[in-house]
């Protein structure tokens, strides 16, 4: 088993694309900032310098890292720097935390591909990886545990479109 790190905006709706890829668990939680174990509110109100973010615990033999990467791609909106949807500030930017070189230059050059196949500039910070803060338990499996909130989630927010 291995673990990958990504800020993808909104956790709770990046969760059910990397369950679907095959991941073995998803976690909701919080990466990128100084302060130990910050709580959603702090991270919500842009106190803490974190990010949403989602451990994504994988068989790297079943679904290789570089799929993974191209799952996060696919699943934001990569094009904008303020947040994502309706999300908005620095705790819902996206970024890619990596564990290793290996990482680091899959991210990078999957990243470079976006760019030059679109003629545009990404806002994605590929960032070494520090910490991980899981959320707490009401964060975990949103989708699975409030089916009908989290649709209307996906919906009003313009993300349902990309999914």
């Amino acid at each position: 088993m291995a673990s990958a790190y990504f800020a993808g905006g909104c956790f709770w709706c990046v969760t059910p694309v990397f369950r679907a890829a095959g991941a073995k668990k998803v976690t909701c939680g919080f990466s990128g900032g100084t302060e130990a174990d910050p709580t959603y509110k702090e991270v919500k109100s842009q106190l803490t310098g974190h990010r949403e973010t989602v451990r994504v615990d994988y068989d790297p033999v079943a679904v290789p890292y570089g799929r993974l990467v191209d799952i996060f791609l696919e699943s934001v909106d990569p094009f904008d720097g303020g947040g994502q949807f309706i999300d908005r500030g620095f705790s819902y930017t996206l970024a890619v935390y990596y564990s290793d070189d290996e990482e680091k230059m899959t991210a990078e050059a999957k990243i470079a591909a976006l760019e030059a196949a679109s003629g545009r500039k990404t806002f994605i910070s590929v960032e070494p990886f520090g910490a991980f803060w899981p959320a707490g338990e009401e964060h975990q499996d949103y989708d699975l545990k409030n089916p009908e909130a989290f649709e209307t989630e996906l919906r009003e927010s313009g993300r349902k479109e990309r999914l």
